[in-house]
């Protein structure tokens, strides 16, 4: 059996996750143990709310240095994957430094509400075994108001008004902007491939 942990960070999200993963016959766990979460397969870092208040809640756990020394497979969701930046305009906070880049504001536009919510299309970049059997137009669903910028880490984008970085992956450093739990038979296959990456 796959062991999973959840990084218990205080993300609104982290119920929903779980539940994504027992569909698909893992019983994913919550962890705020340091310990714990170093010793998992593979850990996800889940979120929703604000890069600040994500951050200082790790701090306060003290798992920081934790997650930032991980080398087993790592996914960071919505806001999770946010925090894998060097920084984010939201809160104007310094992050976890583990992907390059900074976190900015969706610009939006008349006929462009931020934030971004709904199903939206993803625009494949490059191959990736975390994408293996993700259609290259597939559709998945957003709901943020912040977003990463597309950089040499990035394997799908997506746009609303701009560009960004919706799937990335650096060495076991992996984050999708989306949802996957909310996301069907799209969402479920990125699940599925994280948990077939090699440790």
């Amino acid at each position: 059996m796959m062991d999973v942990v959840l990084i218990d960070a205080g993300g609104a999200n982290i119920g929903s996750v779980r539940y994504a993963f027992e569909r698909l016959g893992v019983a994913a766990r919550f962890s705020a143990d340091a310990e714990e979460i170093a010793s998992a397969g593979r850990v996800v870092l889940p979120g929703v709310g604000a890069a600040a208040n994500g951050m200082s809640r790790l701090r306060e756990l003290g798992l920081v240095e934790c997650v930032r020394d991980l080398k087993q497979p790592l996914l960071g969701v919505c806001l999770g994957m946010q925090l894998l930046y060097e920084g984010s305009e939201e809160g104007d906070v310094e992050c976890l430094g583990l992907l390059q880049g900074r976190v900015r504001r969706l610009q939006g536009g008349p006929a462009l509400r931020v934030p971004h919510m709904g199903w939206n299309t993803l625009q494949a970049v490059r191959p990736d075994a975390l994408l293996e059997g993700v259609r290259a137009d597939a559709q998945a669903y957003f709901v943020h108001s912040y977003a990463a910028p597309v950089t040499d880490d990035a394997l799908a984008t997506c746009t609303h008004g701009e560009t960004f970085a919706a799937v990335v992956r650096r060495g076991n450093r992996m984050g999708a902007q989306f949802h996957p739990e909310r996301s069907a038979a799209v969402g479920a296959r990125l699940l599925e491939n994280f948990l077939d990456m090699p440790a």
